[in-house]
Parts: structure tokens; sequence; C-alpha cells
């Protein structure tokens, strides 16, 4: 009878293992951890079988929760190279030692480790500041004799690659004798962030296994040298070649229209984003349009995008409401502000920026003050350079030019040139000859090779008749062999 209930219990806890196996093989039952590992101790399953408490880990690691993997190491009375395995890749998402405390304790073990323990601890050096523990990584998985299996290489080029090392990144991927995808587009990434973009594009080139990543890590690459002709280039390759761009390649090349004033692209990019419907999935993509149409000056369009979008974040709105304010069409933007706050959407550093700027070109010096108290009073918003260089234009612009020199003189930080230069700028217009004195005394430390201020204090002093100061100033200028930049003075905007 012993004989035949020892058979029913191996068969109910058989019957068990593959009912949670199964549980763990179900993605969407993966947040029912904690449950399942309780029916797991409650049965004692992880006596019959070891290996279940492996299983919950690698199923941790997938879910990113690694202090229920951690927890499970606690629980094994057996070390187990594969549970040890799975905790360190549940940590390896994140910036941590802990990983490296367990590659010393498995080996404190006993255990021997294998590449599914240099990986993810490769993986984990990724995210430190210094690269001296993946150096010694490496040199533990040479010793060890796993430095050529592709998962370890594959972790060693990113590590390099992460730390600018592509001298090294570029050893191990020599080494590999097969090549995939993804160390193809590391490579090509290395590169790109350390802006040697011809040896990029020859990897690229290169290679045959190239997916929209490793078309989308060119783009961003040419995009981030501002190399825009070859952005365009590259994606019209990508597009005829058949390569369907996601909402990543959408938003790498959308800013190279809106700064090429390439609308008609832009165009094009916009219908096929509403055909893959990126444009209502994906809030950056949406973005992005109204961010193009605003800069090629086309408000309708980029007024309808913003409006058909489903979801709408801060962004959405800072982007609409800039838009707007250097189009001209300040209070419109003021106005979408009011209708942001009531739609409960909190406005952010970035916000304030755009409805100073709506402000600025509006002309509204009183709204502007009372926006610029309530980001501090009310938002809680410490201003920036670029606040109290929206107010000064802002103030400046209206003549206001003392106002705006002690809004200066009040400043937490210190004033940039740009403030001061466009206080100067101000004064041209007001006259005001004393604060123009004054802004330029404290450029020619910031800017002293800067031109155009000494330009346009000898202006002031001729417009006013004062020619001997003029003189003085033209006389300093070639004294400190300043010339003036003749092709940035021939075209005034506005007076600025």
């Amino acid at each position: 009878m012993s004989s035949n209930y020892d058979g029913y219990n191996v068969s109910y806890n058989e019957a068990e293992r593959r009912y949670v196996l199964r549980l763990l093989n179900d993605r969407a039952s993966r947040h029912l951890l904690p449950e399942i590992l309780t029916h797991v101790l409650r049965c004692s399953l992880h006596l019959s079988f070891p290996s279940l408490l492996s299983d919950l880990a690698a199923a941790a690691a997938s879910i990113r929760r690694p202090v229920f993997a951690r927890c499970l190491l606690l629980i094994s009375s057996i070390p187990d190279l594969s549970l040890f395995n799975a905790t360190i890749k549940s940590l390896s998402f994140f910036p941590s030692d802990e990983p490296f405390r367990l590659f010393s304790l498995l080996r404190s073990a006993g255990l021997r480790p294998d590449r599914q323990t240099f990986a993810p601890l490769l993986k984990s050096c990724s995210l430190l500041p210094s690269l001296q523990p993946g150096s010694a990584v490496h040199a533990s998985a040479v010793v060890g004799g796993f430095e050529s299996h592709a998962a370890v290489s594959i972790q060693l080029v990113g590590l390099y690659a992460h730390f600018g090392r592509m001298e090294d990144a570029q050893k191990v991927f020599d080494a590999m004798p097969h090549r995939e995808t993804v160390v193809w587009n590391l490579m090509i990434n290395g590169f790109c962030k350390r802006n040697e973009l011809d040896t990029a594009l020859r990897l690229f080139r290169q290679t045959n296994e190239r997916n929209v990543v490793t078309w989308n890590t060119m783009l961003a690459g040419f995009a981030r040298a501002g190399r825009d002709v070859e952005v365009v280039e590259l994606f019209l390759e990508m597009w005829d070649l058949g390569v369907e761009p996601d909402d990543a390649t959408v938003v790498t090349v959308l800013p190279v229209c809106a700064r090429t004033g390439n609308s008609e692209l832009g165009r094009r990019i916009h219908n096929y984003a509403e055909n893959k419907d990126l444009s209502r999935t994906a809030i950056n993509v949406g973005n992005s349009l109204v961010d193009m149409y605003c800069k090629c000056a086309d408000l309708e369009s980029a007024r309808l995008v913003f409006d058909e979008m489903p979801r709408k974040n801060v962004v959405s709105w800072n982007t609409m409401i800039n838009g707007l304010a250097v189009n001209g069409c300040g209070r419109m933007g003021l106005q979408l502000f009011d209708e942001m706050l009531c739609r409960g959407i909190e406005p952010n550093a970035s916000t304030f920026v755009s409805v100073l700027g709506c402000c600025n070109h509006a002309g509204l010096v009183e709204t502007g003050r009372e926006l610029f108290q309530a980001m501090k009073v009310k938002y809680k918003i410490k201003p920036g350079a670029e606040h109290y260089g929206c107010m000064v234009d802002l103030l400046g612009r209206c003549g206001r030019t003392r106002e705006a020199l002690e809004l200066i003189k009040e400043m937490p930080l210190r004033p940039n040139a740009a403030i001061w230069g466009s206080l100067l700028s101000a004064c041209r217009n007001s006259g005001d000859i004393e604060v123009a004195e004054a802004a330029v005394k404290v450029l020619m430390d910031l800017e002293p090779e800067n031109s155009g201020n000494f330009v346009l204090l000898a202006n002031l002093y001729a417009d006013a008749g004062r020619w001997q100061d003029a003189e003085k100033i033209w006389s300093k200028m070639r004294g400190m062999r300043i010339w003036k930049n003749t092709a940035q003075s021939a075209i005034e905007f506005g007076g600025y």
C-alpha cells in the first residue's frame, strides 16, 4: 500500500510541477509570482524539484523583479548555478553592485560560472560609472574560456562601445565567428557616439544583417552630427528598399525636415505615420509632427495633428504653445495654455519658456510678469537662464530697458552673454545709451571678440550725434583687432 501511495504522490507532484511550469511560461500569469511561490512552498515542490526555484527566478528576471529572485536564493538549501544566473540576470537591468556580490558568492559555494553567468554580469557592468569592473569580469571570462561564446561577446562589445572604447570593442567583434544583427548595431552605434560617422557608415554598408534598428542607429548618428542631407538620403534609401520605418525612425527624421524646411518630405512621413497608425498610438510621433509643421510655419496642419492626438502629454502642449509663439500667435498660445491648465496638465519649466515667449511676441508685459511670478510661487519652478532671458527680451522689446537691467541684477544665477546681448539689442530701439554701455561693459568680458556688441554701441552713439564716442569705439576695435562682421550686420529683423 505504501508503494502505491508513494507512486500516487510522485504522480501528483509531477502534475503540480507541470502546472507551475505552465503558469511560468504564460507571460500574463507572471505577475502572480508570489502566489505561485507560495503554492510551491506549501506543496514542498521545491524539495522534489529543486530546479523549480531556478524556473521561478528566470520568470522573475523576465519581468525585472530582482528582489523576488534574491529571496529565492535564500529559500534554496542547495547551491544551484541556474538559480544564481537567473538572479544575476534579474539584477542586470539596474545599476547595482549586487550582481558582483552574487558572482563572488557562487564561486565561494564551489560553483563554476558559465556563459549564462557572464553575459548578464557584463550587462550590469555597462550600467556602472566606471569600466574597471567590466574589465575584471572580461578577464574572468577569458580565464574561464567563455569570451568566444556569442552571448558573452555581444555583451563585451556593448560594454566597450558604451564606454567609447571602440578599439577594444573592435577586437572582440573581429574575433566573433558569427555576428548577429545586434552586435553590428552596437558597433555602429558606438562609432556614431564617437562621431566617427564614416567608420559607422562603412560597417553599415558592410553588413547584410540590417534591421530597422540598424537604420535608425545610422540615421540618429547623422542627425546628431547635423548631417541633414545624409539623413534624408539614407531615409529615402531605407524607404526604397522596403524597410518599414517605426516610430523611432519618424521622430529622428521629422526634426531634420523641420530644420531644413522640407515640409514635402514631412507630409509624406505624416501620411505614412497615419497609415501605420503611428501618429495616434505613439505620442512622440504626434509631438514631432506638431513641431515639424510649426517650424515649417504651417500652423493649420500643426493644430490639426495636435487636436487629433488621442493622448497628449506636457510635451505635446509645450510644442504647440511654443509653435504659436514663434509664429507670432502669442495670444492664441496663451489661450491654449489656459486650456491646458483647465484639463489638469501640470506645466513644467519648458511650458513657461513657451508661454513667456507668447507674451514676448504679443507684447504682453504685465501678463508675462504674472506668469513669471506664478511659475515661482504657485508652481514652485525655479527660473532658469531661459526664463530670465524671455523676461529681459519682453521688457526690452517694450522699451523698458532699465527694468530689464534691474531684473538681470537680481538674477540668482550668472547672466549669460545671450541675456546681455538681448538687452543691448533692445537699447538700440529705445536709444538707451546708459544701459547699453553697462551691457557692453559686461559683454567685453563674456565675449570680447564679438564685434556686433561694439557695432551696436557705436551705432547708438552715432544716432545720438555723439561722433567722438562712436569713433572711440571704432578705435578700440582696431586696437583690439576686432573687425565688423559685414555678413552678420547686413540684414536686420525688426530692428534686432
